[in-house]
């Protein structure tokens, strides 16, 4: 497993790194968007519709919708609005872990709202990307958030295996601790200090609201690994798919970024940075 692992990453980090520095960004959004299709099929596992049909049409559907959305001012000058209530999803949604899995046993979320979540979150991320990678040094902003993202899973990976005592969400992903997620925290505050400071060129008080935005998306980043343990958990499936060796699926990888990405494309927005 740890082989296969290491294999698939080898393959796709290359890839995905030369995608961002090299290609133009409507080249950067296709590809993207091929990918949130993917990740939109894995989100029907998760809704558990009924026939293979219904989630060829949810996947189709995000693609349509992704493509109508690259040619409307959602692209630009509407997308702060469409990244307003997804933030409030992923700063609101910790209110369900205290009690899972009853909570969402009793009142699970209708199919309809799932849907309707899985569009949102899918989108706003492909367009969050895409958008960032067109700013001014945009290829060295979207990394930047690429391996903010990296480095908070890294350091709650090793703060957690040698230091973690206290289960941070034990219901939904025992292998996490309190302790992990400070350790991510740090690595992060040290990238943004280190590696925000060359991507956006900030000093002062600048740097002190990236520093701040920097942390809030690596939080956000370890909600959204949890929220999609959660949903996992509560529909009895160990991986979104299987597409990715040793790894499961597309939307097992980039359950962090989905967080991630419109946060810190909105605190960009908001912050002037």
């Amino acid at each position: 497993m740890l082989i296969q692992r290491l294999a698939t990453a080898m393959v796709l980090l290359p890839a995905l790194l030369a995608l961002v520095w090299f290609a133009p960004t409507p080249v950067v959004f296709v590809v993207f968007a091929l990918t949130g299709t993917v990740i939109a099929w894995e989100w029907g596992g998760l809704m558990h519709l009924p026939a293979p049909w219904a989630r060829r049409g949810y996947a189709a559907l995000t693609g349509v919708i992704l493509g109508l959305a690259w040619f409307t001012p959602l692209r630009d000058a509407w997308l702060a609005w469409l990244l307003l209530p997804v933030a409030l999803w992923w700063l609101l949604v910790p209110l369900l872990f205290r009690g899972f899995p009853g909570n969402l046993q009793r009142h699970p979320i209708a199919p309809p709202l799932m849907g309707l979540l899985g569009l949102l979150l899918v989108a706003s991320t492909i367009l969050s990307l895409a958008w960032l990678h067109a700013q001014p040094d945009g290829a060295l902003k979207l990394l930047y958030l690429l391996f903010l993202v990296f480095a908070a899973d890294t350091g709650a990976f090793l703060a957690g295996r040698n230091f973690g005592r206290r289960k941070l969400a034990p219901m939904i992903s025992p292998g996490k601790t309190v302790e992990g997620a400070i350790g991510g925290l740090l690595l992060c505050a040290a990238w943004a200090l280190t590696g925000g400071v060359y991507a956006f060129g900030v000093a002062g008080s600048e740097l002190g609201w990236l520093l701040a935005l920097s942390l809030l998306v690596a939080l956000a980043s370890i909600v959204g690994d949890l929220v999609e343990s959660m949903f996992k958990r509560l529909g009895g499936i160990k991986d979104s798919g299987n597409i990715l060796p040793g790894h499961g699926g597309l939307l097992d990888r980039v359950d962090s970024i989905l967080a991630a990405a419109p946060l810190m494309v909105l605190g960009l927005q908001l912050t002037g940075l």
